[in-house]
């Protein structure tokens, strides 16, 4: 089935999708304001910062530029590049 951006059937879907969101968030004990956008955010962040390739992330996400998906790096408090310069 093909969903058409900007008619009734897409409307339709989308809505349905961020109700799956929230029902799924609901079970699991997520007690904060959920959408599709913040589950996909979510996902991007985790596999990240667990290590998974940058391109990896870009492809799944289907993101045409790795500079789109570059947005979910985040600066984390205790990282920093100095981890991997060795100390004098």
């Amino acid at each position: 089935m093909q969903f058409i951006p900007g008619t009734c059937q897409d409307t339709n879907t989308r809505s349905q999708i961020k109700r799956i969101v929230e029902t799924a968030a609901s079970r699991a004990g997520i007690n904060k304001k959920v959408s599709p956008h913040w589950l996909r955010h979510a996902h991007a962040n985790h596999a990240l910062e667990n290590g998974a390739d940058i391109g990896l992330v870009k492809d799944t996400l289907r993101h045409d530029n790795v500079a789109t998906t570059s947005r979910y790096l985040h600066v984390r408090p205790n990282d920093s590049s100095s981890m991997y310069v060795p100390s004098l």
